[in-house]
């Protein structure tokens, strides 16, 4: 396995380069060629280079035909920036598995929406996933992806969700503590088993983009998988609201709602569900929530594009046709 990482973002290989240094090792270990991209240890204050050197970084990636996966460093706030520069055409030609989370979903739907020979898998990023010093944590994560990697075409895949997470927030360069992680349990509203074909990532990042060419088209069977991490309730009521608005919710079959890592609900004692299906109103749609494929450690793999049978009282989710 060979795997190209790119910096679409935030300039975390420079801003923490213990954890990119042990995210190496660990994959060292497991047999993986790492090709770093060429914004690697670079810094342009809040993000890793100019637009155009990082859409530059991406498209060298996607030209370099030795590589099988393309992989983010880390999310962000700006990898939407890019997304009108990539190469899709030569990407589509040449498919690579994409991967990443977070910021970083923009080039996943962007990819998933122009070069659709590609798999695309909301997964783990090179520093923020597998450089952590939780080793157990990691290997978890990392097996996840490589359950849904090896996949072969047209073959359904089951994943179980780890008996325990968390999202403490430790410093990422040297040691401080274990974290404490909390017995994981899946919720749902009306069904414990959802069906369909899914779309979505961090819901932060798609209304950056939202109701662009980049944006998959909604044709009324799919489900909705949205996460975010450290929002306030007012931000993810707006985020929610902004969804409403533009119909979403008209053109969905169900939502897959991620866990919300370091949330704050501001005094309210609210859940990002109660505000959800606040938003909602009249208009309910069933829902599993507390999904494991977001911020939150260990990560589930999900493959964007593919049909999911999703049971939140097994906690298992299974992806075909991807």
């Amino acid at each position: 396995m060979k795997i190209g990482t790119f910096s679409a973002s935030t300039p975390i290989t420079a801003l923490s380069p213990n954890r990119y240094a042990r995210a190496r090792r660990f994959l060292a270990t497991q047999g993986v060629t790492l090709v770093a991209g060429n914004l690697t240890g670079r810094r342009d204050s809040y993000r890793a280079g100019s637009i155009k050197e990082r859409a530059a970084e991406i498209n060298a990636l996607i030209h370099d035909d030795s590589l099988d996966i393309l992989m983010a460093t880390i999310g962000g706030t700006n990898a939407n920036s890019v997304l009108a520069m990539l190469d899709y055409e030569y990407l589509n030609q040449h498919p690579k598995i994409i991967v990443g989370y977070s910021d970083a979903t923009a080039v996943l739907l962007a990819v998933q929406t122009h070069a659709p020979n590609c798999r695309v898998i909301y997964g783990p990023a090179l520093v923020a996933s597998l450089g952590a010093l939780e080793s157990e944590i990691v290997t978890t994560t990392w097996q996840n992806f490589l359950t849904v990697y090896r996949a072969a075409p047209g073959q359904a895949v089951t994943e179980q969700a780890p008996a325990q997470w968390t999202d403490e927030a430790v410093n990422w360069e040297t040691f401080e503590h274990p974290k404490h992680m909390h017995a994981n349990t899946w919720h749902y509203t009306a069904t414990p088993i959802l069906t369909g074909r899914l779309i979505g990532g961090n819901l932060n990042t798609m209304y950056g983009f939202f109701n662009s060419p980049y944006f998959p088209k909604l044709t009324g069977n799919e489900l909705l998988f949205i996460e975010d991490a450290e929002k306030t309730a007012a931000t993810l009521e707006k985020n929610f609201v902004m969804l409403a608005l533009a119909g979403v919710f008209d053109q969905i079959s169900g939502i897959i709602l991620g866990k919300h890592a370091l949330y704050d609900d501001q005094g309210s004692g609210r859940l990002p569900i109660d505000i959800l299906q606040e938003v909602l109103g009249d208009h309910q749609l069933p829902i599993i929530y507390d999904y494991d494929s977001c911020h939150t450690v260990p990560m589930l793999s999900t493959p964007l594009g593919a049909d999911v049978r999703i049971d939140a009282q097994a906690r298992t989710v299974t992806f075909s046709h991807f």
